[in-house]
């Protein structure tokens, strides 16, 4: 007999037959405020479980199941979460981390498709692989987290902070970003050729201070008001891309074309490479 305890009271909130969590059946339970801190849940199935502020803080949730689970507040500190099922198929069956902790947290190759993710954070993460296309991640803290090969397309980033973030070879697409700090992160490719693509992306008023853009394919984006000082976008694809307003000083352009980029009011007189067309208006 395995007994779940609370985190804080120690009060035995129930009691498992069965002397593991391992492949445990706990879906639908009440779990709130639990402890399962540093315990083995690899392979558990926790599809819907209510399990609001627990502390998960180093359990090894491998292979687990948690879709349609509210894990608001949660404590997931250097949890494994490697291919773990967290998201959904829709947003109504996908799992609740709103305000959740993933410090650290080990996510390569999880699912996180639709899964609300605001206000969370998961400085340090490892994502790698990971799919969060359509997830909610508007005002969360992924600082310093590693996603290469991930799957960030139509998701909501909106004022999310990615400062230092390694985003290598991810896809993007769609995505809003508006007023997100990128300061000193990377969106470039692990092989000489290769890019990372945010096509149709929304930056607007978006910090990519310092940003590393190598090979980046960013056709049809928005980036008005986005502060681009010290960026490398050298070779970028930029193709219908808005770039108006925009602070380009000491922005890398070599190889980029230009010509159908709107740049007006942006200064590129203060860019590094930047091949202007001679019939560019509005430029200052």
């Amino acid at each position: 007999m395995l007994e779940i305890k609370h985190r804080i009271t120690g009060e035995t909130l129930t009691e498992i037959d069965s002397d593991t969590l391992v492949h445990a059946d706990l879906r639908e339970m009440t779990l709130e405020e639990a402890d399962l801190s540093n315990m083995d849940l690899s392979g558990a199935r926790l599809n819907g479980a209510y399990m609001i502020n627990a502390d998960l803080s180093g359990s090894n949730l491998q292979g687990a199941v948690l879709s349609g689970a509210n894990l608001e507040g949660v404590d997931l500190e250097g949890a494994n979460l490697r291919k773990t099922i967290i998201g959904g198929t829709t947003r109504s069956n996908a799992a609740t981390l709103e305000g959740a902790n993933l410090t650290g947290a080990d996510l390569r190759a999880a699912d996180l498709r639709y899964a609300i993710l605001s206000h969370a954070n998961f400085s340090g993460a490892q994502l790698s692989r990971a799919d969060l296309t359509k997830a909610d991640m508007h005002n969360s803290n992924f600082s310093g987290a590693t996603a290469h090969n991930t799957l960030f397309i139509d998701a909501n980033m909106r004022e999310i902070d990615m400062s230092g973030a390694d985003l290598r070879d991810c896809h993007l697409n769609g995505a809003i970003l508006i007023k997100a700090n990128l300061r000193e992160m990377t969106m470039e490719s692990n092989e000489d050729d290769g890019f990372c693509t945010i096509k149709r992306v929304n930056l607007e008023g978006a910090d990519m201070t310092d940003a590393q853009m190598r090979n980046i394919f960013a056709s049809d984006c928005i980036m008005r008001r986005v502060n681009f000082t010290g960026a490398n976008l050298s070779n970028a694809v930029l193709g219908g891309t808005i770039m108006r307003n925009a602070n380009v000083t000491n922005a890398n352009f070599e190889g980029v074309e230009l010509a159908t980029v709107t740049m007006a009011f942006s200064n590129f007189s203060k860019a590094l490479n930047a091949k202007i067309p001679n019939y560019k208006k509005d430029l200052r």
